[in-house]
């Protein structure tokens, strides 16, 4: 059963996924259209879950199960990844699959690049611990709206900034 992404609760079950190039218009309203029509039919063990999605930024879904219903079993999970490694081509850009950064660069536009690339570009100086990143690691409806937009500084990010001086930039 699809319920609105803000009637889900803190203790939501989430996963957010990102795609590497902007997603927008009918590619959008093609994910979006796929995505609902399967999230209206996913069980896990015969039971139907209770879901939401979100799309934000042209980059981010968000989609998160109400546990106190029925919780995801790990091969409904594995459909849920599957859909959305089908439609990849189709989009043009890669939504599933760790290893990639996104962050806004210095015009605000959000940009993805590998975990070397983000430190490469923080030793040049081109990002720091002020950079806006997003954090699509949180895992529960609580945490994504605390935000998955933070400093790179307050988030695993961090990890990624090179040590100057005895300490990471600004941290």
């Amino acid at each position: 059963m699809i319920t609105t992404f803000e009637k889900l609760p803190d203790d939501a079950r989430l996963w957010v996924f990102a795609a590497s190039d902007p997603i927008t218009g009918e590619r959008a309203s093609q994910l979006l259209r796929t995505v609902d029509e399967w999230l209206a039919e996913w069980k896990a063990h015969g039971e139907p879950l209770t879901v939401g999605r979100e799309w934000r930024d042209d980059r981010f879904l968000a989609i998160g199960v109400d546990q106190s219903t029925a919780g995801a079993s790990g091969c409904s999970i594995d459909a849920l990844f599957r859909i959305l490694q089908s439609l990849q081509a189709q989009l043009g850009t890669s939504l599933v699959g760790g290893g990639r950064v996104f962050y806004r660069n210095r015009d605000g536009e959000i940009t993805a690049s590998t975990r070397n690339a983000f430190n490469d570009r923080a030793v040049a100086g081109d990002v720091d611990a002020d950079t806006i990143v997003f954090d699509t690691t949180v895992t529960s409806g609580a945490d994504y709206r605390r935000g998955v937009e933070r400093r790179g500084g307050d988030s695993w990010h961090r990890e990624l900034l090179p040590v100057s001086s005895g300490s990471e930039f600004g941290v």
